[in-house]
Parts: structure tokens; C-alpha cells; sequence
């Protein structure tokens, strides 16, 4: 019998994930991941509805107990703090918008969980992404595709899993949809069927800015609104505070909307701009990740999903280095933003994705 180690977050689709594979008949242990820090601990009321709640260990036991199989909670508060809160914080520091759920899943949930689960003596480790693996017939190659359900196809955030990983991993609910999933949780008397989907980053209180300042000894400094033509606009409260596509909460109006089009963090500068002024053909991402093919050859038609939100849009990508990756699109994309993921598919089929710089 195969064993496999199920992510538990105390939510409905990992519970419901843990089930699955029982009646498939895997050995199944399910696992919650400590990663909160201890200055956490207090006021986890505001993140109860994160998917690393300090709640989430009673849910995650309840349905463990219910489903009669194993479960543990993993320390990972170090890896955590090192690769997904370090980093967010960094690239924030640096002007860029990072995202940290996919640093988690390539560190944490798919790197420090799966060599735990190895310790354990697993041939799997599950969660509940809505996603597909598959080994591709033609190439040999595991790939990430599609999910049934694009509004809950959560394929953009895993970009980064590895070959080795891959032939890991399990995505039970892949062929499902979000209600098909609550149905079968309630059919089981899993007493979180309708408990609401995890929101916001688990370890920031909305205000990014503010979680950086008192947890670092970055302190933001204060700096100049300006045109893209250098003309001072007024003052901003130091580059943390804001993102590209930015217009609300600038601390500064006027008689047409302006949003934040770039930032310089040479000049300590924010510039503003029109709405227009946010859209591009064009792209570079580095940090790159390949799937569906071993790296990337001559030019490929694709499409390209710019933010976990975004449509995906008609591009063509092709490499402009041994590290670098040029995505023209179709169509101009608004709000390209430095930081995030850029995410690259085949029809279902994930090719990969890098880091837009």
C-alpha cells in the first residue's frame, strides 16, 4: 500500500483530500505545518482566516480523527521565516511585489514537507491545489495542467515544483469543483464542509508596510510623487507603501485619478501616472522554471498569466540570455508588475514561469 503525507490546513479541500486518497486506498498521514512565529501567537484572531491559523490544528485533528488516520504538526517556523517571510520582506525593501504563497509551496509545502514525508516513509505528498500532474506520453515529463474549475485553478502558484517533485506529488482535486467539494465533505460529516476558504497573506495583518516596519529594522523613508517627465508631485511615505496599478490610499489627490505606473529605488521615487500609462506589450522574467519541456528553444507560442487574478493573455516568449526570458504579448497587459510570477501555458498544459523583473 502507498503511503502519502496530506498537507492539512484545517480547510475544506485538504480535509476532503485526505478522504479521497483513504478510499483510494492510500495509506494516508496527515500533517499540519507549524510555520507561525512565535510573535504570532498572540492576536492570531486576525488571521483566522489565513491558511495557517492557529485554528487550523483543531479543524485538521477533528477531521483526522474523524477519517481515522494518522496526524502530526511539523515544526517549519525556521524554513518559513527564511524563504517566505525574509524574502517577502526583501523584495518589498527592493520595490517589488512579491508573492509569497508561491515561495511557500516551492520551499515549505513542496521542499521541507516532502523531505519530511520521506522521513516518514512516504511515496506522496498531497494538498489540496485544484490541479492536475500527469506524466506526459510523449516526453516522459510530469506537467501541471488545468484544474476542471478556472475559477478556482490554483496551477499559477505551482510553477515551481521540480521534476522530482512532481513525480511526488498527488492533486486529488484536480477533476473537481469547489461545491462537488463541500457536497462530498458534508456526505462525510467533515465538520468543516462550509468553513470559508482561506484570505490574505497568514502572516501579514493587510498592512504590509506596517508588519515590515515591526518585525525589521527597515524604516521607510519618505520620498517624491513624480511625473514620468521628473516633475515633484508631493511626498510619499517610502516605497513599501505601494505597489504598480496602485491608486487608492497614495495620501495625496487629484483632479483625475493617477496610479502608481513605476518605482525607482535608486531615487527613492514613486511615479505616477494615467490609467494608459500601466499598459505594455512586453516583458523579462528570470528565475526561470520549465515543465512541460526541459528549457526553452526558438520562440513558443503561449499564453501568459501576469497575476493569480489574470486572464491568460496570447504571447510569444523566447530567451534573451542563458537566464532570461522575453514574453511579447498580443495584446498590451495592464499593471506588469516586477516581483510577481509570470506563468506560461500550452492550451491546460503548464510550460513554466520565472519572475518578472
Amino acid at each position: 500500500m502507498a503511503k502519502v503525507v496530506v498537507g492539512m490546513s484545517g480547510g475544506v479541500d485538504s480535509s476532503v483530500t485526505a478522504a479521497l486518497l483513504k478510499e483510494q486506498g492510500y495509506e494516508v498521514i496527515g500533517v499540519t505545518m507549524n510555520v507561525w512565529q512565535k510573535e504570532m501567537e498572540e492576536g492570531c484572531h486576525v488571521r483566522e482566516k489565513t491558511c495557517c491559523a492557529l485554528s487550523a490544528v483543531n479543524d485538521a485533528q477533528t477531521v483526522a480523527y474523524k477519517l481515522g488516520i494518522e496526524y502530526y504538526v511539523l515544526n517549519f517556523r525556521d524554513v518559513f521565516k527564511k524563504e517566505v517571510i525574509d524574502y517577502f520582506v526583501d523584495e518589498y525593501i527592493k520595490g517589488k511585489t512579491p508573492n509569497p504563497c508561491i515561495a511557500c509551496n516551492k520551499y515549505v509545502k513542496f521542499g521541507a514537507l516532502m523531505n519530511k514525508a520521506k522521513i516518514l516513509g512516504a511515496d506522496y505528498v498531497a494538498t489540496g491545489h485544484y490541479a492536475k500532474v500527469a506524466q506526459s506520453e510523449s516526453t516522459g515529463r510530469y506537467e501541471i495542467r488545468k484544474s476542471v474549475t478556472d475559477k478556482k485553478d490554483q496551477t499559477y502558484a505551482l510553477y515551481n515544483l521540480t521534476q522530482e517533485q512532481l513525480s511526488h506529488v498527488l492533486f486529488p482535486l484536480g477533476d473537481y469543483e469547489k461545491e462537488e467539494v463541500r457536497e462530498m465533505a458534508e456526505k462525510l460529516g467533515l465538520a468543516v464542509a462550509n468553513k470559508p476558504d482561506s484570505q490574505e497573506i497568514c502572516f501579514v495583518d493587510k498592512d504590509y508596510a506596517d508588519f515590515i516596519e515591526k518585525n525589521t529594522d527597515y524604516k521607510a523613508k519618505q520620498g517624491n510623487f513624480v511625473e514620468k517627465n521628473g516633475k515633484v508631485l508631493g511626498k510619499h511615505k517610502g516605497i513599501i507603501h505601494y505597489t504598480i496599478g496602485q491608486r487608492k490610499g497614495l495620501g495625496i489627490s487629484f483632479s483625475v485619478p493617477k496610479y502608481v505606473v513605476d518605482i525607482d529605488i535608486e531615487k527613492n521615487e514613486v511615479i505616477l501616472g494615467d490609467n494608459e500609462d500601466l499598459f505594455r506589450n512586453t516583458l523579462q522574467a528570470s528565475d526561470l522554471n520549465f515543465m512541460s519541456v526541459e528549457k526553452l528553444e526558438g520562440e513558443m507560442k503561449v499564453t501568459a498569466k501576469i497575476r493569480y487574478s489574470h486572464i491568460p493573455a496570447e504571447a510569444t516568449i523566447n530567451m534573451v540570455d542563458a537566464n532570461t526570458l522575453e514574453c511579447r504579448f498580443v495584446e498590451p497587459q495592464r499593471a506588469i508588475t516586477k516581483g510577481q510570477a509570470v506563468v506560461f501555458y500550452d492550451g491546460d498544459v503548464m510550460v513554466g514561469g520565472g519572475v518578472i523583473v
